[in-house]
């Protein structure tokens, strides 16, 4: 860190904010850095010995600051490297009007697409499953689950479940789940959304590369073909700072349903 950015710890010894306390005060001019661009992306900070040093404040003190702000996802921590800004997530914006595939969504903006594969398997159907999909307890359900990643960034952990019938071979699916149904007229038309807060257990943290316990979005996606057959019921896990999802709303006109 440069001679600028090193004010950030001595001044807090001059802080009139007395009745603050201090562990707030430093996240706030560590998170005030960021903002100014005093520190960037990617680079370390001091040990805590030496910010508490710099800032005449407790080891402990400092430590609580930081692990704040990590939680906040403004730094993050590698094990043996120290702590470092986190880098910085260009927020992808997704309209709730249009059914598109995750690899259509990031192509159409310009966007470099991979997935990794965590499961692609034919299981016996859960209870919900077998609710949703409308499958037996002798049939099979098809789940294919992966981490979506665009420029090198994870953003979202997706869990489809199919009926067997419809996808026999999860194994063959290449980049796209919809492409892969579309060749064989099963490319659904229409999907109902739930969108809720969570906040992200480790496993799906880990993955997704964010501290434990950081907001995170949760969608739950029925899908229907022409027909009005459900065809797709998927459960994703989204990063909260990488997503904003937007919906546009009209007023009903006389007569309609709904109208205030």
């Amino acid at each position: 860190m440069n001679e600028a950015a090193d004010q950030i710890f001595a001044t807090l010894k001059q802080s009139s904010q007395s009745g603050t306390p201090l562990y707030l005060q430093l996240r706030k001019s560590i998170e005030d850095a960021v903002n100014r661009g005093l520190i960037g992306p990617g680079d370390a900070l001091p040990s805590e010995r030496d910010i508490a040093s710099k800032a005449d404040i407790s080891r402990v003190t400092v430590r609580k600051a930081v692990q704040d702000l990590v939680k906040g996802g403004i730094l993050v921590q590698r094990h043996g490297s120290g702590t470092f800004v986190a880098p910085r997530m260009e927020r992808v914006e997704q309209s709730l009007s249009r059914l598109t595939s995750f690899t259509e969504d990031m192509a159409r903006r310009g966007m470099a697409v991979r997935s990794a594969w965590l499961d692609r398997g034919l299981y016996a159907p859960s209870p919900d499953e077998m609710m949703v999909l409308g499958l037996s307890s002798n049939e099979l359900v098809a789940r294919v689950a992966r981490l979506r990643i665009a420029n090198d960034t994870p953003l979202a952990i997706e869990r489809a479940a199919l009926s067997a019938s419809v996808l026999p071979d999860p194994a063959g699916i290449g980049s796209s789940l919809y492409v892969a149904l579309e060749t064989t007229g099963h490319r659904p038309v229409r999907a109902v959304q739930r969108i809720s807060a969570a906040n992200l257990g480790d496993d799906d943290a880990r993955l997704l590369e964010v501290p434990p316990g950081i907001a995170g979005l949760h969608i739950e996606r029925i899908s229907y073909l022409a027909s009005g057959k459900v065809i797709e019921f998927t459960r994703s896990i989204y990063r909260g700072d990488a997503y904003d999802f937007v919906a546009e709303l009209r007023l009903s006109g006389p007569g309609e349903e709904g109208r205030p």
